[in-house]
This record gives C-alpha cells, structure tokens and sequence, in this order.
C-alpha cells in the first residue's frame, strides 16, 4: 500500500494542492482527474518520485516497485524494439547472465566430486529457480505479446527505436513498464499515443492486472472500462469516491449543489454579519457585541465553489460559405513512401455537411490522407474539389505555423470576427488560456499549449470543409466538450481522424476503416459500427468483412468494377464541363462588376440632367443584366449536366 499523508506543492506561485491524504490499496483501479493546471501530473511524479513535495510524507514498502509512464520526455533510445523492449528486465537479464557465467564455468571443469564443483552446481540450480519465478521462462512470448498488442508488427520487432515517432516511441515504454510488472502503475495520458485497437488492448490487459493502477486520461471511455475508483483534484484539494468516472460525475454534482447551497447560505449570514458590524461599530454600548462579531467572523471557515465549466460556454463556428453539394472526390488516388504503399487506387467522396470519421491502426494512412485532402502531400490518382470550397485543417504541426511574436489573445483576437469578437476571452478559457496566460508569447508556449491555441484559432474561420487530425490530445474533457458541441452545430463538411471513441460518440455520421492500404465505408457513428458489426476490437476486421446491406455491396462491387479506361472518360467529361464552368463564372464576376458600376453612378443625381447620357447608361444596362441571366441560365444548367456526370462513377 502506498499512503499520502498531508501532501502539499506550490507551483507558480500558488497551491497546486494543500495537506492533501489518500492511499492506494492493492489491485486499486484510480482514475485521477480534474482541469489541466490543477497537479495531476505532479502528483504521478511525485508519486513515482521524480518530484519532492514541498510538505508531507510518501511511504510505501521496502522493495515496492512504481512503474511511471510520462506524457512526454523519454529518452529515445538505439536499440532495436525487442532489445529495448527486453532492457526493462534488468532482474531477469542479471540473472540470464548469471546462468550462462556458471553453465561456463562447470564445463570447463572436470572435478565433478569436489565441494567446488557441488556449490558450483547448487548455484545453478537456484539461479535457474530464480529465472523461473521471476518469469524468464516466458519472456519472449510475454514480450510478443504486449508488443503486438500496442500495435507493432513483428517483422518492426528488430528496426531501431530512434526511426519511428514519439507516439511509437512513449509505446515502447509503456510495453517495457508492462513487462516489468511492477507493483503500481502510474499512466498520464497513455490513450495519446494509441489507435482504437490499441486502446481496446489496453483497457483489457489492465482490467486483469495483479498490481494497483492510478491514470491521468481525458477519454472518459477508458477511465470508465479500467477505473473503479475516482480522485479529482479541485480547488486544491482532493474528492475521492469508490466508483468509476460516470458515477463519479453524478455524485459530485450532488456534492457541489449541496456545497453551492452551503456556499448561498454561508455569504447571506457573512453579509448580515458584516452590516452589522458596520452599523453599530461606532456605538459604545454595542462594543463588545461588534467585537464579538468581528472574531466570530474571522473564525468562520470559508466555503469555496469551484470556477466556472467552460463546457458550458456557447463558442460557434462562423457560419461557413456554402459549397457546391460535392465537396472532394478522390479517384483510384493512391501513396506511397518509397517502396511502401500506404494508400492503394482509394476511391472517395464527401458531400456537403458529411461528418465523418476516420479510424484504423496508427501508420494505415488515415493522417496521409487527411494531408492529401488538405493539399498538404503530393499523391498519384485524382482528386476533385466542389465549387466555392473553403478548406479549414488541424494537426499537431500545424502549431508551428504560428507566429511566435504574437500573443496569445493576440493571435485569437485577430482571428476573432462578428460576434465572437465579444467571447475572445470565454474562448481562451475554454481552451485553458486565462488570466496573465492569455498574455503569454507564442514562441514560449509549449507544444500543447501551441496545439490547443491553434484549434482556437481555426474555430474562428469561416470554413466550409473541415479536416482534425487527433484535436482532442492536448484538451481536458471540458475543452473537448465545448469543441464537441461547436462541431455538433457545424454546418459543413467534417472529417475526423480520432481514437477518442467518446468524442466521435454522435458527432460523425460515417465512419472509414484504414486498413491494408484501403478504406471501407460503414453507415453510422463509432459506436454503432462496433455494435452493428459485433467486434470485440477492429482487429477482427482483418480477419472477417462485416456483412453489409445489398444496396451498400451492390454499390461497392460496381465501383471495383469499372475500368481505369471508363474512369478516364468520365473524368475527361467532367473536366471538360468544369472548365466551362469556371470560364462562366468569370463571366458572370465580370458582369456583376459593371451592373454594380452602373447601380453606382445612377445614385449620382447629376446624370440625371443627361437625359441622352441616362437612357444611354439604361440600356448598357438592361443589356448587362440580360447577358447575366442567359449566363446564370448556363451555368445553372452546366451545373446540372455535372452532378449527371459523377452519377456515373
């Protein structure tokens, strides 16, 4: 058992948390929640002893055993992934090497009846006991295990940790504090760095793990599948309640309406306390009664509430441009990266105000076609955008593109249009920025801070298709509510690469399996295409294909059907109509020009005296609008002709 006694931190200069008291007891399952800033992840390091309290005791047991998972900043290793992987068990390896040293020695000696010779094999021997029970028996088949089961491939089990990405990296050592199966598990944030399978993996392994566990998570999915204890840290404080996340929030709300009413009543009797103090401090013959008050007032014990939920604040997307109803279209599009081929002749289309949501393995294309839909990655194939399509884009990088000069309020400010220039500050705050941080230089932000201030941004732009990759990774569950409700509300086309199943929960209204270098479409929201297909996890897809409707299969086949030549000769056509289209409306952007001419200087009343110059001006007039409606009439009907057009695809 790990036990926390008055455990106090400052930071900033103000109290994270004060004389705060708990303990972990054997097999506990803690989910440790509250906003970003309040000392979650100080508390994990302070419990795996990476931090010193400032004020307090920490004690556990001679030889207990903390395994502590960061949300970043590990050292990035050059040994190959098994190997790495394998360097957790330092007490297995010690007593390998061991083994093969005495095994080395007893055959290189023939005094088989000598004392020596025995001690030599009695080492051995209880060397070999050693092995066994601290489970180096099965070694590389529990290394394999938690290996495949985050995600990686066998064949990547010898390539060197230092080629893949931070996220596979923070994999690798979740799987090495996994093998070490040490006696606490501390996780900040491991659902960041995983796809849907590997999250499904992971809820499974630590629902059955013999050790206690204590997680950082903002997905409420995972805390409620592993959790069955909850500690919020609020208020400098800590709630600790022996239920999961959801039944957590609804035994807190009754705490805080209880505490609000407490609060309510608290400050009337403060207020009327006050007043009379005020009132009678000057009279004499009331001194000692006002004296009496006034140290009953400084011994009263003050109820705080909590700040305001953010979730709760009303931010919108501007209202966008409308588009054409097609809004992309990709064509026998495919990727590759030198001899990989992650996407192979995908055929696609997303439709004015689609929601969408992408999901499949990490490294199965889902954030390379994202960037090829956003323009930001070179492809071979076809990809058509609609007309009057406005592209808004997301991704962790996209942070970097900010300038480093500006403020934070500046930044959001600029971006700030209408009536959201009135809500710039209830933005921020959704979006953890308050008080002195909204004053804050870019360039000194963090990489989650410089992420979360990008979303905001974008949130302010009018756009009509809208592409996230992984938005939710650096918000706390009430940012993530208030960006949930705005892309409820959204009226455009969205795509969503997400593992948050939560988050994706009702928001999208398809969703895309990326799998094998190709992507197949299921009708409905995460939830109802786990339910509807009844897996377990999406590994299964791999093995098996969903039985779909007729129409969806019948819809499918044919597209696999037709011929490169045929896709050829309806894209020329459709092209051919584009091309018209576009020459219209320059057409028609000319024209409107002159009629606003025109409009112009008839408000002018000297042309009026002009009755030639007038009627001559009225018929140039009459002219341009004729022209603009027999141009509008054609382009209607070219626009027509063109939505005939991709029905045969």
């Amino acid at each position: 058992m790990v036990s926390v006694n008055n455990l106090s931190i400052h930071f900033g200069g103000r109290y994270l948390f004060d004389n705060v008291s708990f303990n972990i007891n054997p097999k506990d399952r803690i989910g440790l929640i509250g906003r970003n800033g309040t000392g979650k992840s100080t508390l994990l390091k302070i419990l795996s002893g990476l931090e010193q309290q400032e004020n307090g005791i920490v004690s556990k047991p001679r030889d207990f055993e903390i395994g502590y998972l960061p949300q970043e900043g590990i050292i990035i290793s050059k040994k190959n992934i098994y190997d790495e992987t394998k360097s957790a068990l330092k007490n297995i390896l010690d007593i390998d090497t061991t083994i093969k040293k005495l095994i080395h020695e007893i055959e290189n000696r023939t005094d088989y009846n000598s004392k020596e010779y025995l001690n030599l094999i009695h080492e051995l021997d209880e060397a070999n006991q050693h092995f066994k029970i601290a489970g180096g028996m099965n070694l590389d088949e529990e290394i394999e295990k938690i290996l495949t089961g985050l995600g990686f491939l066998r064949e990547e089990f010898y390539r060197p940790v230092n080629e893949f990405s931070g996220g596979w990296q923070m994999r690798i050592e979740l799987a090495k504090i996994l093998l070490r199966n040490p006696n606490l598990i501390l996780l900040d944030e491991p659902t960041n760095h995983l796809d849907i399978e590997s999250i499904e993996w992971l809820e499974n392994y630590l629902r059955n793990y013999n050790g206690s566990i204590m997680l950082v998570s903002h997905d409420r999915n995972f805390l409620n599948a592993v959790t069955d204890r909850t500690i919020e840290i609020a208020n400098f404080k800590i709630y600790d309640l022996p239920v999961s996340y959801n039944e957590f929030l609804v035994l807190r709300q009754e705490q805080k309406d209880q505490l609000l009413s407490a609060f309510k009543s608290q400050q009337k009797q403060i207020e009327q306390t006050e007043k009379f103090i005020e009132r009678f401090r000057s009279k004499a013959t009331l001194a000692t009664r006002v004296q009496s008050r006034i140290k009953q007032l400084d011994k009263v014990e003050r109820i705080e509430i909590e700040d305001e939920d953010t979730s709760a604040i009303g931010i919108k997307f501007p209202e966008p441009p409308r588009s054409g109803r097609m809004v992309a279209e990709a064509i026998d599009l495919s990727k590759s990266y030198g001899d990989k081929s992650v996407l192979k002749n995908i055929v696609f289309d997303i439709e004015r105000g689609d929601k969408i949501a992408f999901v499949g393995k990490n490294g199965e294309g889902k954030s390379t076609f994202s960037r090829i839909l956003a323009g930001k990655e070179e492809f071979d194939g076809t990809l058509n955008f609609g007309f009057n399509v406005e592209i808004g884009y997301f991704a962790q990088h996209q942070a970097e593109l900010l300038d480093g000069d500006d403020t934070v309020f500046d930044v959001i400010d600029r971006a700030a249009t209408g009536d959201m220039r009135t809500k710039v500050r209830s933005l921020l705050g959704a979006f953890l920025f308050s008080g002195d941080a909204v004053y804050k230089k870019v360039k000194v932000l963090s990489g989650g801070e410089k992420s979360r201030l990008a979303l905001a941004k974008l949130m302010l732009q009018p756009i009509n298709f809208l592409i996230l990759d992984e938005p939710t990774n650096h918000l706390d569950m009430a940012a993530k509510d208030v960006l949930k409700k705005a892309l409820l509300d959204y009226k455009g086309a969205l795509i969503i690469v997400s593992h948050d199943r939560d988050f994706l929960n009702d928001l999208t209204t398809k969703t895309y399996y990326f799998g094998g270098g190709n992507i197949k479409e299921y009708i409905g929201d995460i939830y109802y295409f786990l339910n509807k297909y009844k897996v377990e996890s999406l590994k299964e897809l791999e093995l098996k294909t969903p039985v779909k409707n007729y129409e969806e299969t019948k819809n499918i086949q044919s597209q696999a059907q037709q011929s490169r030549q045929q896709q050829k000769d309806i894209q020329r056509e459709e092209n051919k109509i584009k091309k018209s289209i576009s020459g219209l409306e320059i057409e028609i952007e000319q024209l409107e020009k002159q009629i606003e001419l025109l409009d112009n200087e008839f408000q002018n009343p000297e042309l009026y005296n002009n009755i030639a110059g007038m009627q001559l001006k009225k018929s140039k007039y009459d002219e341009l609008r004729s022209n603009l409606d027999k141009k509008m009439e054609e382009w209607s009907n070219l626009s027509e002709e063109l939505e005939k057009v991709k029905t045969k695809y």
